[in-house]
């Protein structure tokens, strides 16, 4: 690592430090956050109302000085909601572009699922693209730029569940689950004189969250940890329960991920560990079980966690490659 990544460490520890003193029992939530923010990547949040995958965005923004919006998304939402709108100005005689909040660093999607899928579009072209079409303009989205989105699973009366190819845009997908009873007590004692996240600022600027995502990059894999993360990503492929498995764009997902949580551990090399932490994150939402799968209670989760289980893990690097 170069000295610059070495004077950036601290900060990144006081980002996960803000994030814990906010989210009680959720560090590994808040680390896979910022795995997804240093690769370049999203989230995909969906859980249950009221266990914190707002305030856990809203945390992550904080920490950063950076811009954040916040997209409630509804039924009656428009893409141009979404992205602008080209307004009149009669002084000038001229079209004047409104950006949209697309056009922020930090992005909620709250409830991503509750709009029409031509609105979820308008941000998922954004999130591949980095850019969005505003009439028949193509304008660049900030840098840099990284949507958080949520979406409730037990409500499906009025929503639009994200097709497979649409999750695909997201890097990580992950849930928050209930607290214990001893974190549910101490966020009750945290949160009876204001809310903790009233007392945390800024620790890093966004040209030095742009600097860390091209350290990012630089973090080493070798051919024997990518062989490896092929084997896992072809297993689900030829699984019995799988009818559509993980596309090369998942096993790119796969080491980038894998490259930045290793960089937040304090390593320019990645090691099969890192894959093994972030496979099930990156790639249960990637793949599509068969009916029969299905029926006799398997998930993807529990298919992600066999292949881990079976795949032969590289035990030192092949220097003849």
């Amino acid at each position: 690592m170069t000295q610059q990544t070495f004077l950036y460490q601290p900060k990144i520890s006081e980002v996960l430090k803000n994030m814990r003193k906010v989210m009680i029992g959720k560090e590994e939530a808040a680390m896979l956050s910022l795995v997804a923010l240093l690769a370049k990547g999203h989230v995909l949040l969906e859980d249950v109302p009221g266990v914190g995958k707002t305030m856990l965005v809203k945390t992550l923004a904080k920490s950063l000085d950076c811009d954040f919006k916040r997209i409630q998304f509804t039924p009656d939402l428009l893409p141009s909601d979404v992205t602008g709108v080209s307004i009149y100005n009669p002084k000038s005689m001229e079209f004047e572009f409104r950006p949209g909040p697309i056009l922020g660093n930090i992005v909620l999607a709250d409830e991503i699922n509750r709009t029409s899928p031509k609105t979820q579009s308008a941000l998922l072209e954004g999130m591949e693209e980095t850019s969005i079409t505003v009439d028949g303009n193509t304008v660049p989205l900030s840098d840099p730029f990284f949507v958080m989105a949520t979406q409730n699973p037990i409500e499906y009366e009025g929503t639009y569940p994200l097709p497979e190819a649409q999750l695909d845009r997201f890097l990580i997908k992950m849930k928050m689950g209930y607290p214990s009873e001893k974190q549910e007590m101490e966020m009750l004692s945290r949160t009876s004189n204001g809310h903790p996240i009233e007392g945390i600022s800024a620790v890093l600027t966004r040209d030095e969250l742009v600097d860390l995502q091209k350290e990012v990059l630089e973090v080493y894999v070798d051919r024997t940890v990518n062989r490896y993360i092929i084997d896992l990503v072809t297993g689900t492929r030829t699984h019995d329960g799988v009818y559509l498995g993980v596309s090369p764009r998942g096993s790119i997902a796969l080491m980038k991920a894998a490259k930045a949580y290793a960089f937040i551990h304090d390593r320019d090399y990645v090691v099969p560990d890192d894959v093994q932490f972030m496979a099930p994150y990156v790639l249960s939402h990637r793949m599509i079980l068969t009916s029969e799968a299905r029926f006799e209670g398997q998930t993807a989760d529990a298919i992600i966690d066999s292949l881990l289980s079976s795949t032969s893990i590289p035990v030192k690097r092949n220097i003849s490659e």
